[in-house]
């Protein structure tokens, strides 16, 4: 958000913060939410690359479509387990999954 937008909101008597502040997270659990972020952005990123729908994925780890829905919009129920192994099946390298956790903190 730009500083003059955070200007105007403080100003009208609205408090400007992070998810993690407004959820009282560590900052252990808010890293943990971002690393699952980066891996369901990575998820669906490889998948349309790849050029493959929901139905297909899950065909090809043996699941469900919903399920792979789920992964793609970081459900709390999707483990961060689950989403490396299905970048893996996907081929994604170790390598490249470790980058998935770089790019995110740059951003």
């Amino acid at each position: 958000m730009n500083k003059k937008k955070i200007a105007k909101l403080e100003k009208s008597g609205w408090k400007v913060g992070t998810a993690a502040d407004f959820l009282n997270l560590t900052p252990e659990e808010a890293a943990y939410v971002e690393m699952k972020l980066a891996l369901a952005e990575q998820l669906q990123k490889q998948r349309k690359r790849k050029h493959l729908t929901q139905h297909q994925l899950a065909r090809l780890i043996h699941s469900s479509q919903s399920r792979v829905a789920k992964m793609e919009r970081n459900d709390p129920t999707v483990s961060i387990d689950l989403l490396v192994k299905t970048l893996l099946a996907l081929g994604s390298s170790p390598k490249d999954v470790a980058k998935a956790f770089s790019f995110r903190e740059a951003a």
